[in-house]
């Protein structure tokens, strides 16, 4: 008999337990050894030079604007479908968000909207990226776009750790990356964390003065920076998350596999694309259903004891916050996957067993003609 099939679950093992103690037990507890190891360790993974440790995934998304220059009124291109903290840091910098919408397909920026967006645009300053849901953005034609106009392209890699796009890791294809170790993530480092990644070393500088008062190697607070640090013990949790994300990675590519198989033909129910030329990660499974239907479809699901989520009820642009100070925007593709967008657990974890038992509930669900 299945148990309730949780929408995600973390793994801590002993081994982890017993490093964060001995950081308890060294007393040093930041800006020490072990955030240098799991910084070094990042980079290294993700195929770029330099890795640095912030507080959060909004954090590495601020700071890296900060970091490329991002201020009052700069144009800044970002996709109607992600999360709040995306676009949240370009409003903090005064800066002037313009919504792309997305591919019907990949739900990530669609790049033939974004040309059109910066033709349209009178200081195009940046673009920003989401891999979304674990699925790498279209990146060669939105890096296209950005030499063409010469602007710098910050990827939110924060569903995304390790995806890759044309074998190359994501973080490592734009100027600057930008990732989130928030418990519920592909990995974690038992709390808030992130991470900002780049090739670019002035990026890098600028990112780690930031995160510490403004102070640069000598201890001179040379800009305007607050505290945005990654302390010892998250580090020493990241560093073994880090070293088993490949697996669940694998985990979670199987979970997909399997679901993609045992759903492809119902037929009110559309299943998230996958592409040759992309490793897609599968931070979430979202399933398209039919809007008037998808209240019903999960209280359903939630009766056979499947949790489910939503990956958002909304595009980012209708959130007050932001509608209130960007005003009219036209993104039909992304609001209408908002409306219809239901993702299903996922997890390295998740077991043959559970998959077919939620295959099972969605097949016994009852569309209205």
């Amino acid at each position: 008999m299945v148990d309730n099939i949780s929408f995600t679950d973390i793994y801590m093992d002993q081994e982890t337990v017993d490093d964060v103690a001995d950081v308890l037990d060294s007393g040093r507890y930041v800006k020490g050894p072990v955030l240098e190891q799991f910084e070094s360790e990042f980079a290294t993974a993700s195929e770029v030079d330099h890795a640095v440790g912030v507080s959060n995934g909004t954090a590495a998304l601020l700071l890296a604007m900060k970091a490329i220059g991002i201020g009052p009124g700069d144009e800044v291109f970002a996709p109607a479908h992600t999360y709040f903290a995306t676009v949240s840091p370009v409003l903090e910098l005064d800066a002037a968000p313009r919504f792309v919408d997305v591919d019907p397909d990949r739900y990530t920026m669609d790049p033939a909207q974004l040309r059109e967006k910066i033709r349209a645009a009178e200081d195009p300053a940046a673009i920003v990226v989401t891999h979304m849901h674990g699925q790498p953005a279209d990146m060669d034609p939105i890096t296209d776009i950005a030499a063409e106009y010469d602007l710098p392209v910050v990827e939110d890699a924060a569903q995304a750790h390790l995806a890759e796009y044309d074998g190359q890791v994501v973080g490592s294809i734009g100027d600057v990356g930008c990732f989130s170790f928030y418990p519920t993530k592909n990995m974690t480092v038992g709390g808030d964390g992130g991470m900002i990644t780049t090739d670019d070393p002035a990026i890098a500088d600028e990112a780690r003065a930031l995160r510490n008062h403004g102070r640069n190697e000598e201890g001179k607070h040379v800009v305007l920076g607050l505290n945005y640090r990654l302390d010892e013990i998250k580090a020493a949790v990241g560093r073994h998350q880090l070293d088993a994300l490949p697996d669940w990675s694998e985990g979670r590519q199987r979970a997909a596999g399997a679901y993609d198989e045992r759903l492809a033909n119902v037929d009110w129910l559309v299943t998230p694309a996958s592409y040759d030329n992309a490793e897609h990660v599968y931070h979430h499974y979202p399933v398209q259903v039919p809007a008037d239907e998808r209240s019903a479809f999960r209280a359903h699901l939630d009766d056979h004891v499947v949790d489910t989520g939503i990956h958002y009820d909304r595009a980012v642009h209708e959130q007050p916050a932001v509608r209130d100070r960007v005003g009219s925007v036209d993104a039909p593709v992304a609001e209408e996957y908002c409306r219809r967008t239901v993702s299903l657990p996922m997890h390295p974890q998740l077991s043959t067993e559970e998959i077919d038992h939620v295959v099972d509930a969605i097949r016994s669900f009852e569309v209205d003609a």
